[in-house]
């Protein structure tokens, strides 16, 4: 016999219930049902609430009678270069009070919008660094109401197409850089929106570093956050006058060295060998081998001179596979290198640089004072100084001045980023300049095809076999780095030329010479004495304006920890 038993079982909650204690054992509770209820009301209610709305905005558009201005405004289609009028655009760093009641035609992003009535709205027009106001004023033939309304709701940073009249304004715009005109809108065209909310302000990012931060009314932007949304920070006037001055110094460099009659040159990036040093090299896939991208165009530049070039520089990227997060450091950056012969000693090679980069500094003061002026006001920093007569000390004098300042003497066998730092502070006290040099650096702190200096063998007495010999070995080098702000922003010297005495110094540094065969035979040819240098040109950028941090000098910057955008 099977004995047959029912049992009931309970039924699933509700999804209308979400939480099991808010339902009883025959359904929902009382206290579930009422806050249902009150959900609803609160629906019904915001349903009439904008369907009054919208019956009061046809009211209101059907009261103003049809939009006479309708053909003046709107979205344009897709550019998909359609047609070609070929229309005079206007620039608006060019207007001035001298464009008076001129009709313009401009392409520019709102900057800001501000709607002052239903019958008036200002704009903030900017194309790149220059801003300028814009005005809609309702009248009876080109400008409505709905055309005020629609140019006011437009998204900041949209960029539009405006027709207007250049007007000279009664009183100076301070929020503007073009402070003596505005130009009033008869027609306003949509090219691009923009999709979903900006990251950060442009207004927040623009301001001051030293400013204090005010909660509620605006917050500070971090280098990190500017960086993810890095196409959005470059619109910036600040990054937009940073990148003019870093192609300025590019532009000042070559033309520079193309007048003292140098060739640019352009070597390969992709390097069969580790060639300076194994550790700070990237390595890549090459085929069925490996290949190393350059971290320099060093080698290049010395065969180059081999070849009968005479003078040549680059102008290039340079890779370092170096685990450096600081304020200072990039894995890729680009160089400003050059190399020359030297006709009777390497301070003709220090000279030449010495008087390009002064070339560069009165450039950008001179032809950019602008560009500098827009920096400084996000980035205060005192005026960049340097002396007519370039201070120059050698390695045995800064370790001095660092020793009188109280460094122990004993760690500055080589001068740290900390004590390069207080040298600069000492310099700038002593000798009022932010640019300096340091020559004669020590043989064990320069890389293997470094000149030894032959004025300055220390002398050492030795017993051997009973015998007493003497022994001179050299300690200093003929090489030299360049300091702006107490930091070092160029390394250069006399490189070796004799291939055996090239060898010799190889295997004294590790350095395989086998591993350097094409290299080396190039100075087996016949090489000239020269020497050169090598400047990160994110480094100069930053130390001139004092960003405080390279990545703010570098377009799209990579960093160990970096590799987007």
């Amino acid at each position: 016999m099977f004995l047959l038993c029912r049992f009931r079982t309970k039924p699933k909650p509700s999804a209308d219930i979400p939480k099991q204690e808010e339902q009883g054992e025959e359904g929902p509770t009382k206290s579930a049902l009422k806050k249902k209820a009150k959900e609803e009301e609160k629906a019904r209610k915001k349903a009439e609430k904008a369907a009054k709305a919208k019956e009061a905005e046809q009211v209101r558009e059907a009261a103003e009678g049809p939009d006479y201005a309708a053909a003046h405004y709107g979205k344009l289609p897709l550019h998909q270069s359609q047609s070609r009028s070929n229309r005079e655009r206007t620039e608006i760093a060019t207007l001035s009070a001298k464009n008076d009641s001129e009709h313009v035609l401009l392409r520019a992003r709102i900057q800001t919008s501000r709607l002052q009535s239903n019958k008036m709205a200002f704009l903030s027009l900017r194309q790149r660094t220059d801003t300028i106001q814009a005005m809609l004023a309702v009248n009876d033939k080109q400008v409505s109401k709905q055309m005020v309304k629609w140019a006011a709701g437009l998204s900041v940073e949209s960029i539009v197409l405006v027709h207007g009249t250049v007007i000279k304004s009664p009183e100076s715009i301070k929020s503007c850089s073009i402070d003596d005109v505005e130009i009033h809108i008869s027609e306003i065209w949509l090219i691009a929106g923009v999709e979903g909310r900006l990251p950060f302000s442009l207004e927040d990012a623009s301001r001051s570093e030293t400013a204090p931060e005010v909660e509620g009314q605006f917050s500070k932007v971090l280098l990190d956050t500017r960086l993810n949304s890095r196409v959005v920070d470059l619109r910036t006037q600040t990054n937009q006058a940073i990148f003019k001055l870093q192609h300025a110094i590019g532009d000042l460099f070559r033309n520079y060295l193309n007048n003292n009659g140098f060739t640019e040159i352009h070597s390969p990036k992709l390097q069969g060998a580790a060639t300076e040093s194994g550790a700070s090299v990237f390595k890549v896939g090459y085929f069925k081998g490996n290949a190393y991208l350059a971290q320099s165009p060093q080698l290049a530049k010395q065969m180059a001179i081999a070849a009968d070039f005479e003078r040549v520089y680059e102008i290039g990227p340079v890779f370092r596979a170096e685990d450096s997060n600081t304020h200072r450091h990039l894995t890729e950056f680009i160089g400003l290198d050059l190399e020359m012969t030297i006709e009777e000693h390497y301070h003709e090679v220090k000279e030449l640089l010495d008087g390009m980069l002064k070339t560069i500094f009165k450039g950008l003061k001179e032809r950019h004072a602008k560009e500098i002026a827009v920096v400084s006001k996000q980035f205060e920093a005192e005026e960049f100084k340097w002396r007519e007569e370039t201070l120059t000390l050698t390695f045995r004098e800064a370790v001095d001045l660092l020793v009188e300042d109280g460094v122990d003497r004993g760690i500055l066998d080589d001068i740290n980023t900390e004590n390069e730092k207080r040298l600069g502070r000492l310099v700038k006290a002593k000798y009022d300049t932010d640019y300096f040099i340091i020559d004669k650096f020590p043989l064990e702190l320069r890389p293997f095809y470094t000149m030894p200096d032959p004025n300055d063998p220390v002398r050492i007495n030795v017993i051997y076999l009973g015998v007493a010999l003497i022994l001179f070995i050299q300690t200093l080098t003929n090489s030299y780095d360049f300091f702006m702000r107490g930091e070092e922003i160029l390394s250069g010297a006399q490189r070796i030329h004799d291939p055996e005495f090239l060898c010799q110094q190889m295997l004294a540094k590790g350095v395989d010479p086998e591993s350097m065969k094409g290299y080396i035979d190039g100075f087996r040819m016949g090489c000239p004495p020269h020497g050169g240098g090598g400047i990160g040109l994110e480094r100069v950028l930053m130390l001139f304006l004092k960003l405080n941090n390279i990545r703010r000098a570098s377009l799209f910057p990579r960093d160990p920890k970096r590799l987007e955008p």
